[in-house]
């Protein structure tokens, strides 16, 4: 059993973040049950009432260069410091970020990806990446997040779904072209996940890090220590809803100014397909 040294420092420095006024947990309220029946999502309306415009899509300057000490939890190797969010939805919404700066619009390289299984040795959950705004990214310096999960508890709504992706999609043609999904054989950190990344990239036709300067399409990329999945992206922005990589994990966000009409007639996943 690991001891999770740093989901216990996200907690008390969550503490120490929000008194000193370096920490804004989002406000949302739960309205899933007015709009649909399934249980593999869930939808929350966020509190825009306290942000001043724009503040949604992030600062100008780069926040992590330098990063809030607050906000600092660890140094992860010689590359990575790992952080709190800023805007956490969840608490102790964790940021994985490069010390120096590296695009994320790039690829996700090596040195990443040892960072990212020097973490999850001690505490794991839900990852995921958002490769630029087209894929709901809102800062330009490279940043992997971190929802932790107890290995009791499913990682994400969508979980199941995922798992038998290849079965019970094989008629959605626009899910079958944009997604792919692998399934580890081993945990995550026993894997060889960049060569598992590469592998997916090539697939989907996302390019190959070793011939093409940046990725050819927009992306999301969420991992578990069981599974990877690879979303190709269009846009970011649909009927005044913004979607991100956890809107393919289940989580859907809206505020005041989406139409939750067309959510309600149509249902969450008729949503997503118009983001591929």
């Amino acid at each position: 059993m690991t001891k999770e040294i740093y989901w216990e420092k996200a907690l008390k420095k969550t503490n120490f973040s929000i008194n000193s006024k370096s920490l804004f947990p989002l406000k949302t309220t739960d309205i899933t049950k007015n709009l649909y029946k399934g249980n593999d999502f869930i939808i929350r309306e966020l509190d825009i009432t306290k942000f001043k415009k724009n503040t949604l899509i992030g600062p100008k300057i780069n926040p992590f260069k330098p990063w809030d000490n607050n906000l600092e939890i660890d140094a992860i190797g010689n590359y990575h410091h790992l952080i709190l969010n800023k805007y956490p939805v969840q608490l102790g919404h964790l940021l994985l970020i490069t010390n120096e700066w590296k695009e994320q619009n790039g690829w996700i390289d090596i040195n990443d990806w040892d960072a990212i299984k020097e973490v999850n040795k001690d505490t794991t959950g839900l990852w995921f990446f958002n490769s630029g705004p087209l894929a709901g990214a809102s800062q330009p310096h490279r940043h992997i997040q971190l929802l932790r999960r107890d290995t009791s508890e499913l990682s994400c709504p969508r979980e199941e779904w995922i798992l038998n992706f290849n079965n019970i999609n094989y008629k959605n043609k626009k899910f079958c072209k944009n997604i792919i999904i692998k399934q580890f054989s081993k945990s995550l950190n026993e894997e060889n996940v960049h060569e598992i990344y590469n592998d997916l990239l090539s697939k989907l036709g996302l390019g190959e890090p070793n011939m093409d300067k940046k990725p050819r399409f927009p992306y999301n990329l969420i991992f578990t220590n069981n599974w990877m999945i690879l979303i190709k992206r269009k846009l970011d922005n649909f009927y005044g809803i913004s979607i991100n990589a956890l809107g393919f994990a289940g989580y859907i966000l809206v505020t005041e100014e989406s139409d939750l009409k067309f959510l309600k007639n149509y249902g969450p996943e008729k949503l997503l397909e118009n983001f591929l």
